[in-house]
């Protein structure tokens, strides 16, 4: 017991000082955190451990059961005064772990406690809602909106959310980001989420992104259409040279233009306009 005790406290001894301040081996309470072992977590606690005790690259236990979607860790060590918006080396918080999980509860319980949900970013970190949208959770990516994550976030290598959740073809996730008011034509290199849609041949997103306003005859860094993107004759394909042929409808066009006036307010406000259901209907996306 007592060599295992000396070989704890070995383990923890800080072997390097930068700006962010001591860095230690991974200690126990990490790997607990990893684990999910709740009750061995609790013990190191009692036990007076660190619960910000920041290992190699800074990253903390906190990170490392958001990391794993330990739900359970995540509230011992919030309840034990860990950090909320610990920054690891890349300036990611633990919040941009629990959305890379995919971790509805992980991220609830961040956000109950004050997580941030846009904090500054580093050329190196994607916002959590980015990293919600790789994480494929519809739940994560609605949660963060309405704690006011930033639709347009912007990601120099990706892009903004609506770009990711196209690219990674998370339908759901690209429905409540177009619901909530992403621009539906923002570019990254003067790619779309349009192209995205293309490239990935899906038929679902192509219909749901013109819906929604994206443009089809838009070109890319490489003079590219959507449709250039398509294998001839593919269900893709077909889709887009209709939409390239055929004007939208009355409808179509109607909301969209509801959609340009209201931005992010367009769901609220149209629910509450004086006007007949019908037309409510006829202006709302299902």
């Amino acid at each position: 017991s007592e060599g295992k005790q000396t070989m704890e406290v070995e383990t923890a001894r800080p072997y390097f000082f930068g700006d962010i301040g001591c860095w230690s081996e991974r200690t126990e309470v990490h790997k607990a955190a990893s684990l999910g072992q709740a009750s061995q977590l609790q013990q190191l606690i009692q036990s007076g451990a660190s619960v910000n005790i920041v290992a190699v690259d800074s990253i903390t236990p906190l990170h490392e059961a958001c990391i794993r979607g330990q739900a359970q860790c995540v509230r011992l060590l919030l309840d034990a005064g860990a950090q909320v918006d610990a920054r690891n080396v890349d300036g990611s918080t633990p919040l941009c772990d629990a959305c890379s999980a995919g971790s509805f509860e992980c991220v609830r319980l961040l956000l109950d406690r004050g997580a941030k949900a846009n904090p500054a970013l580093t050329s190196r970190t994607a916002s959590p809602l980015h990293e919600a949208c790789m994480g494929g959770n519809a739940d994560c990516v609605r949660l963060l909106i309405a704690m006011g994550a930033c639709l347009e976030a912007y990601d120099l290598y990706y892009g903004t959310p609506l770009h990711v959740a196209c690219a990674n073809e998370y339908a759901d996730c690209v429905k409540v980001l177009l619901n909530a008011g992403a621009k539906v034509n923002a570019a990254r290199l003067h790619e779309t989420p349009l192209h995205h849609a293309a490239k990935n041949m899906r038929v679902d997103l192509i219909e749901m992104l013109v819906e929604f306003g994206a443009n089809v005859y838009a070109r890319d860094q490489r003079d590219k259409k959507p449709l250039d993107y398509t294998a001839p004759g593919s269900p893709a394909a077909a889709c887009l040279q209709f939409y390239e042929s055929t004007p939208l409808s009355l409808q179509q066009l109607s909301r969209v233009a509801v959609r340009n006036i209201l931005g992010t307010r367009a769901l609220k406000v149209i629910g509450q306009l004086d006007i007949p259901n019908l037309i409510i209907n006829y202006l709302c996306y299902q």
